[in-house]
């Protein structure tokens, strides 16, 4: 008889190996690879000769489609970030630092949807029953029905949540902490994460539940766990937000129901998390209009336009080296940025250090901030502040062009209902609004924006345009 086949997989992130082995490849990390036998556990039936399948039905792709139905939780940020509301027979994943608020924003959202009506049931593997009616008391959701439960055993929980009348919403906090019988290893394992995570979609596949399940997060911000249990859910949002200031934000990932990189902002505050409606009033909030170095960018998250300082700091060192310090923005782009003031526009910042800084500790991942950042650094190297009352976007192409960028209708309703009454823009941007009183001024390339800059030092006539 033949022996049976082993293999040995990493249970940090996964990774299959043929033997034993004392570091894993894949991540690094030691002493983290266990035999496990395959024929048993997820992806694998019993040891037997499989059963002869039965053919499907084929249909067409034309047909009558059907709105998912939605269950709207009342608080507007997380309807905005999950697309109108939680699907029902769905599962969301929410993933976050430790301490962000992810267990707050749930308890809120609960207590949202127990006040309407609905059975939510909550379930906490990290914190005792007395620890988690402490937080609702706090919250202000102690007097709401929804029911509590601290268990991290998969079958007890799966038990639980059949009985009776069929739940609504379920939340696991957190996936980390399930452990099943059918799995020999430890909870929080790549086995146990995998197989705890397919037993509840299950379960809300089949009876339409909405299951929420938090996931912890590695150092790198990434969901702690095999990549797979992200393609095995339907959504994907992260928390996230500087435990330096007030606010957090919902991000959205991945939506099987609804629109990606949409988010949600909160202000987080004694009695819980608070919705922001008006994101860019919160990072403009204070603003020093009269300092070098500021430019006012006009951003698009998802479909939300939001405004948000740039901070720029040019000084000269000493150093052999220069300096390049980045918070909030990619430090390869601004080495780009950098690269194309020197070529094309004649600024030398080859002996300054150069810091940058996003206000309110926001995060910006799109292009089309360039021609603020170029502008905040030219501002802050001439030593003159920009136009209070201005804002800037637009993405600088190699050859120190300005290209035009996605959503200009937005972006200038945002800054004109804000009190900006001008921007600058690339040139032959769309969807410019009409009959507008604002001062749209269009540039072409990087070096004809640094030239207006620079050229306001001097005494305007009356009739130049300030700039």
């Amino acid at each position: 008889m033949a022996k049976a086949k082993t293999q040995f997989v990493c249970q940090n992130c996964g990774t299959v190996h043929t033997r034993w082995a004392g570091k894993c490849e894949g991540c690094g990390e030691w002493n983290t690879i266990v035999e496990e036998d395959p024929m048993g556990g997820i992806g694998s039936g019993p040891g037997k000769m499989p059963k002869k399948g039965r053919p499907v039905t084929l249909t067409s792709l034309s047909g009558e489609i059907e709105e998912a139905p939605r269950i709207p939780t009342g608080m507007a940020e997380l309807d905005r970030a999950t697309g109108g509301g939680f699907v029902r027979g769905s599962a969301v994943l929410i993933g976050g630092d430790p301490g962000i608020g992810k267990s707050t924003l749930l308890m809120q959202a609960a207590a949202a949807l127990s006040r309407k009506g609905h059975r939510v049931i909550y379930v906490s593997g990290e914190e005792a029953v007395a620890q988690v009616r402490l937080r609702a008391q706090r919250l202000g959701a102690a007097e709401t029905d929804v029911l509590l439960a601290a268990e991290t055993n998969v079958e007890d929980i799966l038990a639980t949540i059949s009985e009776g009348k069929r739940p609504d919403l379920v939340i696991i906090d957190s996936i980390q902490t399930l452990w099943s019988d059918t799995a020999d290893s430890a909870p929080g394992t790549v086995t146990q994460v995998r197989t705890g995570v397919q037993a509840m979609i299950r379960f809300a596949k089949q009876t339409g539940a909405t299951m929420v399940l938090v996931g912890h997060v590695t150092k790198e911000g990434q969901i702690a766990g095999p990549r797979v249990v992200e393609h095995m859910v339907d959504a994907v949002l992260y928390f996230e937000g500087d435990r330096g200031h007030h606010y957090r934000i919902l991000r959205t990932v991945k939506n099987r129901f609804g629109p990606t990189d949409e988010i949600g902002v909160f202000e987080m505050s004694d009695r819980g998390l608070r919705e922001v409606s008006n994101p860019s009033e919160l990072f403009l909030g204070e603003r020093n209009e009269k300092a070098p170095g500021a430019a006012v960018f006009a951003g698009i998250e998802g479909t939300r336009p939001v405004l948000v300082e740039v901070q720029a700091l040019v000084a000269q060192t000493s150093l052999g080296t220069p300096r390049r310090a980045v918070v909030g923005w990619d430090s390869s782009r601004l080495a780009m940025i950098l690269a194309v003031l020197e070529a094309h526009c004649g600024v030398r910042l080859g002996q300054h250090d150069v810091y940058l800084n996003v206000a309110g500790g926001y995060r910006i991942s799109e292009p089309a901030a360039d021609m603020a950042i170029a502008s905040a650094l030219v501002s802050s190297l001439a030593g003159l502040a920009l136009p209070a009352d201005c804002v800037y976007f637009g993405e600088v192409s190699l050859s120190g062009a300005v290209r035009p960028v996605a959503h200009t209708g937005q972006r200038l309703k945002e800054a004109e209902k804000l009190g900006f009454s001008s921007a600058v823009l690339p040139a032959g941007s769309a969807d410019l609004p009409k009959g507008s009183a604002g001062k749209w001024r269009e540039v072409e390339s990087l070096p004809d924006l640094v030239a207006r800059i620079a050229g306001s030092r001097l005494k305007a006539p009356a009739d130049q345009e300030e700039f």
